[in-house]
C-alpha cells in the first residue's frame, strides 16, 4: 500500500470501516459526538482522504466510500512500525507487544494456533 494515512485520516476511515458508506454530514455528526470535531475539520480531512485515493465520493449527498480495506491499512502500518522501531524484525515486535502483559490461557492458545498456521 503506497498511501500513507495520518491519524486524523484514520479517524475518518475508522468510521467508514465500522459503519459502512456514510455521507460527509453523517461522518461529521459521528466525529463531533466522539471526539468533538467541527464540520469544517471533518470535511477538510475527508477531502484529503479523497485526494489520496483512500475514499471515493459518490452522489447523492456526498456519500463517502472507503477504497482501502482496514486489514490492508493495518498490515501496512504494522510493517512500517516493525521497520522503523524493530529493525524489520517480526520477533522483536512480537516480543515487545507481549512484554509484561498477562495473557489468558485462551489468548495464548489462539496465538499458538496462529503461529502453527504459519508453518
Amino acid at each position: 500500500m503506497s498511501i500513507k494515512l495520518f491519524d486524523s485520516e484514520l479517524k475518518i476511515m475508522d468510521v467508514l470501516w465500522k459503519e459502512g458508506d456514510k455521507t460527509a454530514k453523517q461522518i461529521s455528526d459521528i466525529l463531533k459526538a466522539e471526539i468533538g470535531w467541527n464540520m469544517n475539520t471533518t470535511y477538510t480531512v475527508i477531502k484529503k482522504c479523497i485526494a489520496k485515493g483512500a475514499i471515493e465520493r459518490r452522489e447523492p449527498n456526498f456519500l463517502c466510500h472507503a477504497l482501502l480495506a482496514k486489514e490492508e491499512v493495518q498490515a501496512a502500518e504494522a510493517e512500517e512500525l516493525m521497520n522503523k522501531l524493530f529493525d524489520g524484525s517480526p520477533d522483536l515486535l512480537f516480543a515487545s507487544l507481549l512484554n509484561g502483559r498477562q495473557l489468558s490461557p485462551e489468548q495464548i492458545e489462539h496465538l499458538r494456533q496462529m503461529v502453527a498456521g504459519l508453518k
